[in-house]
């Protein structure tokens, strides 16, 4: 005669996960959320020493124009380097940032194929986006607002003869604020398009090299032919001036920086569309690429 004998089929372990008790808040505070976490991860707060030397470094280095001009102001008494130049005169130093940055706001994501973590929570693939870009861009922005309010303090503290440049200060603000979207923008999508760090800054800053060397080459050319009018179109071809001509020349009516000379009849409301164009482009781009990465 057998006996049935019922035998535990499962265990259940307490390991001490408590369950969550707090307020929800839903997507605008986790979009908020992921961009300062981004935010901070771009300064390398958070992370290791070593993630920290590049962009305090090169935000060093964006500090010592402005260091020099207060220098100058102080003991020879002559204004120094103009506001609406200081992002052009500083474009490679602005493009290393944004090179050796940007894929660290997307590729970490993408390589682990974590991103589907995100979207099963209220937050959509616009909402991540959105705070990534939030993220760089505020990160530009901060790389550039930095010195050139540094420069304005200097200027009213030394209180050279003759009025404070304040409307030129926050016209380069503004400015500031433009190639801060425009370049977080490109940058971004360009470094979104492979889960690689390595090859994202290879390719943020292979697209800056090609835009500035064919928009000095066009001009040159263009130029030596006779061509003038067409060769002032040529330097559209380089964000940075893009930006100066839509912005700082277009709505401001500031003298170009640089010394070079934009496309007349109508040429700065052309440079304010293709940098429309640019960053609507660059979204349209991020958010293809993401709902394909979702999806896998």
């Amino acid at each position: 005669m057998s006996e049935s004998v019922s035998e535990p089929t499962g265990v259940i372990h307490d390991i001490g996960y408590r369950h969550y008790e707090g307020a929800r808040l839903g997507r605008g505070q986790a979009a908020v959320a992921l961009t300062v976490h981004s935010l901070r991860g771009i300064f390398g707060l958070g992370r290791t020493a070593r993630s920290k030397i590049i962009p305090f470094v090169l935000l060093g280095v964006m500090l010592l124009p402005a260091v020099v001009s207060i220098a100058a102001m102080a003991l020879i008494k002559q204004e120094g380097m103009r506001y609406s130049e200081y992002a052009i005169v500083m474009q490679a130093v602005l493009a290393i940032f944004l090179a050796s940055q940007s894929p660290y706001t997307v590729a970490p994501d993408l390589r682990f194929r974590v991103l589907p973590l995100y979207l099963s929570r209220p937050v959509t693939i616009w909402d991540y986006v959105g705070a990534k870009l939030a993220a760089m861009t505020a990160a530009m922005f901060l790389l550039l607002a930095v010195p050139l309010t540094v420069l304005y303090i200097g200027e009213v503290v030394i209180d050279l003869p003759g009025d404070t440049h304040t409307f030129e200060y926050l016209t380069a603000m503004v400015g500031a604020l433009g190639y801060a979207l425009l370049l977080a923008c490109l940058g971004v999508a360009i470094a979104s398009f492979t889960p690689r760090r390595g090859l994202g800054v290879a390719s943020v800053i292979a697209f800056y090299l090609l835009a500035s060397a064919v928009s000095t080459v066009l001009f040159a050319t263009l130029e030596s032919m006779g061509n003038d009018g067409a060769a002032a179109w040529a330097w559209l071809i380089n964000p940075f001036f893009l930006v100066d001509a839509a912005i700082h020349v277009g709505i401001f009516g500031a003298e170009p920086s640089a010394g070079v000379i934009y496309p007349e009849s109508g040429g700065t409301l052309v440079a304010g569309a293709i940098m429309i164009a640019l960053i609507a482009l660059s979204l349209t781009a991020l958010i293809a690429r993401y709902r394909k990465a979702a999806s896998r």
